[in-house]
């Protein structure tokens, strides 16, 4: 009878310390839809590798920054760096994951992917609701080989808290005086016109189903969608199509080196090739969070930053990898900052 009590403690006991290493390789994570597409992915082969689990839930750069300043999630993410001192005051770090392109989306009838053109000031006018007809000269002036119709513009944006929008918005305020004065660029804008989507996957549905609509996205989802991007007039006065290319060649401005905490944004860069709404993700994590979580959080991402195999995955969805140098620059930032 006592061996049989014994053996069933055993078991429980076993049970019990097996749930605990399952509990302790399962991390979580929320905010930017712009990185989820290939966090995604790195998750599944990440798991079918080493059994370990990332959960994230997306949500928006906003719900990133607010899920793991209140400690509910192991990692957040977001478009928008925070600045060294609000780091500080919230026990926060942050580091770069990838690059990231965001591309003008249109649904026109017989607009087909990057045979629109556009610049930033026609960009912002749209968006500033001064320019509400397709066959509007100014964009008919950058398209003069397309028969635009007489169609109106339905505006489309984010309605979260979103790092895509701070960044799109931080271009339209280079490139537009009065995007600068009346709107300004932040997470969370006061719209002069249109219509809000959830994420970049809410914004890319809007387009899909209403004709006559503009919108911006992470140009992952535009790809996977099979959505009409517009090709851009760069700082170099250039025409440029959201690909790889442009998006390298204005990574290839980011020092991230000089700058602290990574903090560095890429919109509106110079060069002939340069993708003119070009951003990064960052990932942000709990300097006092307890370090088994930091240490299962940063192992996932320097994985992602280093493997052939995550490399190859973030390409082929149009993202750009971090070069080695910064990811160089990262780990001395985690050994720094968090000791691992």
């Amino acid at each position: 009878m006592n061996i049989k009590v014994v053996a069933l403690s055993v078991s429980l006991l076993s049970l019990s310390m097996a749930g605990a290493v399952q509990a302790a390789e399962s991390f979580s994570g929320s905010g930017s839809t712009a990185i989820q597409p290939v966090l995604t992915k790195w998750a599944a082969t990440y798991k079918e590798n080493t059994g370990v689990e990332i959960n994230y839930g997306g949500g928006g750069s906003g719900q990133g920054i607010k899920d793991i300043k209140a400690g509910q999630v192991a990692f957040g993410a977001t478009d928008k760096p925070l600045t060294s001192e609000e780091l500080r005051k919230d026990h926060l770090i942050q580091f770069p994951a990838i690059i990231i392109g965001i591309a003008p989306i249109v649904n026109l009838p017989g607009v087909e992917p990057g045979q629109m053109v556009l610049d930033g000031k026609v960009l912002a006018d749209i968006y500033l609701g001064k320019i509400t007809k397709w066959n509007d000269p100014a964009i008919v002036a950058l398209n003069k080989q397309m028969k635009l119709p007489d169609l109106d513009i339905t505006v489309v944006h984010r309605s979260d808290g979103s790092g895509t929008t701070f960044n799109f918005a931080d271009y339209l305020s280079k490139v537009s005086p009065e995007w600068k004065q009346k709107v300004g660029a932040d997470t969370a804008i006061s719209w002069p016109v249109g219509t809000g989507g959830k994420g970049n996957q809410g914004v890319a549905s809007f387009v899909q189903k209403i004709v006559g609509s503009i919108g911006y996205v992470e140009q992952a989802y535009a790809v996977e969608n099979k959505l009409a991007y517009t090709r851009m007039i760069n700082a170099a006065g250039k025409v440029v199509m959201p690909d790889m290319k442009t998006f390298q060649a204005a990574a290839a401005n980011a020092n991230y080196g000089k700058a602290e905490d990574f903090y560095l944004i890429l919109t509106d860069q110079k060069g002939a090739q340069s993708w003119p709404i070009t951003a990064t993700t960052w990932v942000m994590l709990r300097d006092d969070a307890p370090k088994a979580t930091n240490e299962g959080v940063v192992k996932f991402f320097r994985w992602s930053l280093t493997s052939p195999k995550a490399q190859q995955e973030a390409e082929q969805l149009a993202y750009v990898p971090l070069p080695s140098s910064t990811v160089k620059q990262i780990e001395g930032y985690w050994k720094s900052k968090l000791g691992l």
